[in-house]
Parts: C-alpha cells; sequence; structure tokens
C-alpha cells in the first residue's frame, strides 16, 4: 500500500467525525445505476455511465475528473434539469420531480441582474421561492433585508448591498452569489466551478468564505471542479470520475478536520491524498480520455 492510501485510511475516523454527527444521518441523494445518454443511434453521446452514490445530509461532495466526464451531468440529475436514461435519482426520500427540495446554485458567472442592486440580487431567491415568496412584499423591507444584510457582513460585503453588480469585483461578485445561493436556507447546494473563473490568490480567499458559510448553514453540498486542492480543502469526500462515458472511480473521505487552513494544503497528508487524486485522473487523460 502506497502511503498516500495509508494516509486516507489513517485520518478517514477523523474526517468522518468532523464532516457529519457520530449517528449516520439520513440520506439526502441516492443515485441508484444512473447513466445519462444524449442522442440516438450512433450519433448518440453516453455522457455518464452507471452510476451508483450516496449522500447524507451535511455532507460536503467534491466532484473531480478530466473534462466531460459527466461531473456536471450529476448535478443537473439531483436538480431535476436532466433525467436519467437508466436508473432512479433519489432526492430527499423521493424519486426527483416528485417532491421538490430546497435547491441553492452557484456557477461559474455570477450572472447577477445588473439594473439591481448588490442586495437585491441577493434577495430574489425569497421573491420566487416557496414558502419565502408568499411573504416577500410584507418582510421584503424588514426581516428578509435584515437576512441578507446578515449574509452580506458575514462574507465582507456590508458596505457594498447599494453598489450595482458593475462596481465589484470578480471574488466580490462571488461572494454575493454565494450569499444568493443560500439566502433561502437550501438543504441542497450545487456549486459547477464557482470559482474557476477567478485567479489562484482570490479563489484562495473564497474557499475559506464557502468553508465558513457551510459550516455556519450546513447544508448538504455538491461541488464540481477541476483544482486537486479546492476539492480537498472543502470536501468531506472526493469522487473521481473517469473520462467519458463517467463513473466514480474513487469515493475517498478527506481525513482532515474542520475548519481547514490554506496551512492544511502543504501538510504531508493533504499533498499525499492531492497525489493521489491526480494518479487516478492523469492515466485516464494519456490514454485517449475526453476532453
Amino acid at each position: 500500500m502506497d502511503q498516500s492510501v495509508q494516509s486516507e485510511s489513517k485520518f478517514a475516523v477523523e474526517a468522518g467525525r468532523s464532516a457529519t454527527s457520530a449517528e449516520q444521518p439520513s440520506k439526502v441523494i441516492e443515485l441508484e445505476a444512473v447513466s445519462v445518454r444524449f442522442g440516438q443511434g450512433r450519433s448518440g453521446t453516453t455522457a455518464l455511465g452507471e452510476t451508483t452514490l450516496d449522500v447524507r445530509k451535511g455532507e460536503f461532495i467534491s466532484f473531480v475528473g478530466p473534462s466531460g466526464c459527466g461531473k456536471s451531468t450529476i448535478l443537473r440529475l439531483v436538480s431535476g434539469l436532466v433525467r436519467p436514461t437508466n436508473g432512479v435519482v433519489v432526492v430527499g426520500g423521493r424519486e426527483v420531480g416528485v417532491k421538490a427540495l430546497r435547491i441553492g446554485m452557484a456557477f461559474q458567472n455570477a450572472s447577477m441582474m445588473p439594473w439591481l442592486t448588490v442586495e437585491r440580487n441577493v434577495m430574489l431567491p425569497l421573491k420566487i421561492v416557496p414558502p419565502f415568496r408568499a411573504d416577500y412584499r410584507r418582510k421584503r423591507k424588514g426581516e428578509f433585508r435584515d437576512r441578507v444584510r446578515a449574509l452580506l457582513a458575514q462574507v465582507g460585503l456590508s458596505d457594498f448591498a447599494d453598489h450595482f453588480p458593475w462596481q465589484l469585483s470578480g471574488g466580490m461578485l462571488q461572494r454575493a452569489n454565494l450569499c444568493r445561493a443560500l439566502v433561502h436556507d437550501p438543504q441542497l447546494l450545487l456549486l459547477d466551478e464557482p470559482f474557476g473563473a477567478l485567479d489562484q490568490f482570490t479563489r484562495e480567499e473564497l474557499w475559506g468564505t464557502l468553508q465558513a458559510l457551510w459550516l455556519d448553514k450546513r447544508p448538504t453540498v455538491l461541488l464540481v471542479t477541476h483544482d486537486l486542492r479546492e476539492a480537498a480543502y472543502l470536501g468531506s469526500r472526493i469522487c473521481v470520475m473517469s473520462a467519458r462515458p463517467g463513473r466514480i472511480i474513487s469515493d475517498t473521505p478527506v481525513p482532515f478536520a474542520y475548519p481547514r487552513t490554506l496551512e492544511t494544503t502543504y501538510e504531508p497528508e493533504f499533498i499525499a491524498l492531492g497525489k493521489r487524486m491526480r494518479e487516478l485522473i492523469v492515466p485516464v487523460q494519456t490514454s485517449g480520455g475526453s476532453a
């Protein structure tokens, strides 16, 4: 057994303690032999091979793998934007489409409405998502404004609530984007390369911001990223996927207690974990995997 695997085994118990409670939390997501194929016949593409996955309440799952391996497809399955070709997707104890689960989403582009202030952009989910929308007109200038301002303060944007998106830097926009994704207290948070367009220093700063928000709110999180350090810094588990048709080839607990710091990423065990993940991915890419 190589050193990285020994490190993963040695610290797995501590990772479980830090990421979830001692008793097994309930399952929030279940993928049962799920696959997704787009198109028909020879021109069709299998985006996701047969995949089985369980995610429990409060876990933070990072998905890594080569481009086109189906990472984002899993997020779309869970959100109900894509239906499986085969298998069953269960979210919140019910098959997707049967019962709504409150979901927050953040993507690589913040997609803020340029004509609305930061405060009003962050407040949008409270205007459209049940049960908040029923009280929006009555609470928008009171309780809901206080909720938004508290989140903005938590990410260091107190002084920018009345600014417009075009007046903010990329990093500030992503902080506001995270606030918008969390303002309606989602049980499930889906993140698709939320920091992919940012420079490394800003990315690392926002890792700490996202970690603090997750520790405070404790939603279940699915994160798609190409950054192995990001995956290990944030995740309680890392799922490594193969090239298309993608499938999960490794599901590894991350063996470090929360909260984590940038210093954590320089520890030998952390470096060994990253090396192990890369060894699983790189051979796939160099043997003809999809780009």
